[in-house]
């Protein structure tokens, strides 16, 4: 039961959705125009950990600051995306994960919904790979397998391309791409 509540309060919290609010909180930080005149740019900042991150995208939906979301902060979140959350869902989703039971979601309880999305993810991009698996449960996609679910897909390519394509990623140089050179590859 608690597993389909989850779920239920997860559908408002897609990948898609957090990679638009970090999207759009990159691109206000960095919108001061420059000219082909201006001084060369600075060195890239290093990549952010997965950790930082989510700090970062909980911060955005944090309005005020406080360490908590609350309903108000979560349907603002949603109509800043151009997405109508009702208050009712908005309540909804945040007395599925509250874990203190003040009505709102502080960071602990955000990173557990982010845990179970995460799952979500990963069960899609294992039945992703096991698509183009050839030889269904050898845990392996080959050039011919990834060849032939093209095709499927009208992507049409020819076997050296395939080849080419695995060995882009092929971590292992065994010239086939298992689950994890798979994920990497999807990130």
């Amino acid at each position: 039961m608690a597993t389909a509540k989850v779920s239920k309060a997860s559908k408002w919290f897609s990948n898609k959705t957090l990679r638009l609010s970090l999207h759009r909180r990159r691109s206000k930080s960095s919108s001061t125009p420059t000219s082909p005149q201006s001084s060369p740019s600075p060195p890239r900042k290093t990549p952010k950990r997965p950790h930082e991150e989510m700090k970062e995208v909980f911060r955005y939906f944090d309005g005020d600051d406080d360490g908590k979301i609350s309903a108000l902060e979560l349907r603002a979140y949603f109509g800043s995306i151009g997405e109508y959350m009702s208050h009712e869902d908005a309540q909804t989703v945040i007395n599925e994960l509250d874990s203190d039971g003040d009505s709102m979601l502080d960071y602990q309880d955000f990173l557990k919904l982010m845990k179970v999305e995460n799952r979500d993810d990963d069960d899609d991009l294992k039945r992703a790979f096991e698509m183009f698996e050839l030889e269904k449960g050898s845990g392996c996609i080959t050039p011919k397998g990834l060849q032939m679910m093209l095709n499927r897909l009208g992507d049409a390519k020819s076997y050296d391309e395939c080849v080419a394509m695995i060995q882009v990623y092929d971590i292992d140089g065994n010239g086939v791409l298992d689950f994890h050179e798979f994920h990497q590859m999807m990130a």
